[in-house]
């Protein structure tokens, strides 16, 4: 090989391994910072991708449980409820009886029919004040609880409906709607407990069954409810599993191996060091050059 000065074809070669070298410290000293071993597209943009993707998956599962426990916390609600109806009609069903029983006094018929009739409304009130998130449950309107990984074809809705719960209707009858896990309960016309009263044994009979019809379309409507209620907890234990099994794919993907990355990163210093004696050796080669001219 000729000697010159003009070119030093090793200076540049020791100095484009150097470049090389502490880029690649530099991107190791990242990664050990970080706890992420892509930082950016130019790392790895596949990984990149992949994991952006996962993120996203992740968000809509973890809200999707959080909409299914608002689902439940609304049919609990309800149900809870139902529970008071429940208690106010076997209440009422202990004064029809008692109001069929021909020896009362005209007072004692007017008393129990009072109580009776307190009941009757408090049940109004409960259908017409019950509220979650400032919402009436017992709408007769269905709701639709949203469970998605983010995508269409992982998309499940499930929609409840609580029936009204008036003076009027207490009872209720549940269908299956069908398609999706959609279930609809709806309100049955029932008689209407306004109308209702305890002033006569003849009219307690009427009372009484009346009431034990609508204990039954209560029982019936929080069966309904129970089994919505079992619905979106399984719905919210599925995304939150799933949201787990994805967190921890996307954290393969994302997280520096320190094992792997304190050995890169001793092998870069090694080589940044040896870089920079290359670099130095290679500059003062042409030195020699001068020797020549002596």
């Amino acid at each position: 090989m000729s000697l010159g000065v003009l070119t030093n074809v090793a200076a540049i070669n020791a100095e484009n391994s150097l470049n090389q070298t502490q880029n690649s410290l530099n991107t190791v000293l990242q990664q050990l910072s970080s706890g992420s071993r892509i930082n950016s597209g130019a790392d790895d943009a596949a990984g990149l991708s992949v994991s952006d993707g996962l993120a996203a998956n992740e968000a809509a599962l973890s809200q999707s449980a959080q909409n299914a426990q608002n689902g439940v916390g609304l049919l609990q609600t309800a149900d809870g409820a139902l529970s008071q109806v429940t208690n106010l009609l076997d209440r009422a069903v202990t004064l029809a009886t008692e109001a069929q029983n021909g020896g009362l006094t005209a007072a004692q018929s007017t008393a129990a029919d009072t109580e009776f009739q307190s009941i009757v409304a408090e049940i109004g009130n409960i259908g017409t004040d019950t509220n979650f998130n400032s919402t009436n449950v017992f709408s007769n309107t269905a709701t639709n609880f949203v469970v998605t990984d983010g995508t269409t074809n992982g998309t499940t809705t499930i929609a409840a409906t609580v029936g009204a719960l008036t003076t009027a209707s207490v009872g209720v009858t549940t269908t299956d709607a069908g398609g999706g896990g959609t279930t609809s309960i709806t309100t049955a016309a029932g008689e209407d407990l306004s109308t209702l009263d305890l002033t006569s044994a003849a009219n307690a009979k009427t009372a009484l069954t009346a009431v034990t019809t609508a204990i039954a379309d209560v029982s019936a409507q929080r069966g309904a409810i129970g089994a919505d209620i079992n619905q979106l907890n399984a719905a919210a234990n599925v995304a939150s599993s799933e949201n787990v099994n994805l967190s921890s794919a996307q954290s393969s993907i994302l997280a520096t191996n320190f094992g792997q990355a304190t050995s890169d990163l001793a092998k870069y210093q090694v080589l940044n060091q040896t870089g920079i004696s290359a670099l130095a050796q290679a500059n003062s080669t042409q030195q020699e050059i001068l020797k020549l001219l002596q």
